[in-house]
């Protein structure tokens, strides 16, 4: 499952260090050449609020590889695109259909059991991070060596190897809420009003991805603009970097199974707003940035396991829509701060950058304490309330 996630979610990044070659080959009329990555990411928005709660009402392993069939054809279109509106559309079709890793983690949460649905989940975070992570690299090597077609085609082929493998490899797992589409859909709403729980931690995964993006966002900008003015490589291979803090996934998905509160929650988030320390005071060295990578990843990656190890226990028949519920909160705080990212660097350069995402990761500890002293209040209510 860690493999398959790492896979399919690299589909969503491999057009971005590509655009280059893209835009030679096929131009830029009209200023489509921006909508290809774009375009990617908002049909992956579509495909989580659309697609990943049919997990709930569907036998989840035949939605999975029908998935994984409709991804190679999306990644086929793209490597044949003649021009770049076709690309688009083709990029837009890839976004909706690499769902799969949003299908499998709620998969990986019922077959765990609860004393290690923590580290399970960290387990497939890890490969979904690392697939993130290495997928520009990945694709900036191979269209360097043959050409930025060749990386469609490659991953087409990919997808439509896992199909198989995952139909082998996972067991079935029935429908656990046999329900209409329709009704599904109007449930989202019902979830989110009824499950402080859940509104808790998506506000928290929100903020500390939103930090996340602003770096990510102005990363390439920054290393331009220093004396050395290193290109595009170079910020590829600070996504290599970033595979350490990654590789402890499981290791803070144990934790959170041990513990079960939100210790680790506030551990992580300080680890992140100490990251933007450390890249503002020592973001003019390459080692400095780096050690603030590995912080900014670790961070960003054990709150992101601690909030999908405290949604997923919450209910059990549901777990599939509370998946799209965070997440679609989650992909909204990436691009807020991927935006407010640029705008900072635009207006203030690398100092303006280090604050906004300090600023966001400073929000999320903010709301979390606020949400542990409502949690406080409560608990003392119902004492309260028992002892009457």
């Amino acid at each position: 499952m860690a493999a398959a996630a790492g896979v399919t979610v690299a589909n969503l990044y491999y057009n971005q260090p590509l655009l280059g070659a893209i835009g030679r080959e096929l131009g830029d009329a009209g200023g489509l050449l921006g909508l290809v990555p774009t375009l990617t990411q908002v049909g992956y928005a579509a495909g989580m609020l659309l697609l990943v709660p049919l997990g709930d009402s569907h036998e989840r392993r035949r939605l999975i590889v029908l998935m994984s069939a409709l991804a190679s054809l999306s990644l086929l279109g793209a490597a044949l695109a003649p021009g770049l509106s076709w690309l688009v559309g083709a990029s837009f079709a890839v976004g909706i259909t690499s769902v799969v890793p949003q299908l499998l983690l709620p998969f990986a949460a019922q077959l765990a059991p609860d004393a290690q649905r923590g580290r399970v989940v960290g387990m497939v975070m890890s490969g979904l991070l690392i697939g993130i992570l290495v997928s520009r690299t990945v694709a900036g090597f191979v269209g360097t060596q043959l050409g930025w077609r060749a990386v469609f085609w490659l991953a087409a082929g990919l997808m439509l190897a896992l199909g198989p493998v995952l139909r082998l490899a996972l067991p079935s797992q029935p429908p656990v809420t046999p329900m209409s589409y329709a009704d599904l859909l109007r449930s989202l709403g019902r979830l989110a009003r009824g499950e402080p729980v859940l509104r808790l931690h998506a506000a928290l995964g929100a903020l500390t991805f939103g930090a996340f993006s602003a770096f990510w966002a102005t990363l390439a900008l920054y290393l331009q603009s220093l004396p050395e003015r290193h290109g595009p490589q170079m910020a590829g291979l600070f996504g290599l970097v970033g595979v350490a803090g990654a590789a402890a996934a499981p290791l803070v998905g144990r934790y959170a199974d041990v513990r079960g509160d939100r210790q680790i929650n506030a551990l992580a988030i300080a680890v992140l707003l100490a990251s933007f320390g450390v890249l503002w005071l020592l973001g003019g060295s390459l080692w400095g940035i780096a050690l603030g990578v590995v912080l900014l990843d670790l961070g960003a990656q054990a709150n992101q396991i601690s909030n999908q190890a405290r949604v997923y226990s919450l209910r059990p028949e549901a777990r599939s829509r509370m998946n799209t519920i965070y997440m679609t909160t989650y992909f909204a705080g990436g691009a807020a701060g991927a935006w407010l990212g640029t705008a900072a660097w635009a207006r203030w350069g690398w100092p303006g950058v280090c604050a906004a995402g300090g600023g966001m990761a400073a929000a999320a500890l903010a709301v979390l304490g606020a949400g542990a002293a409502r949690e406080a209040r409560a608990a003392r209510g119902r004492a309260g309330a028992g002892g009457g």
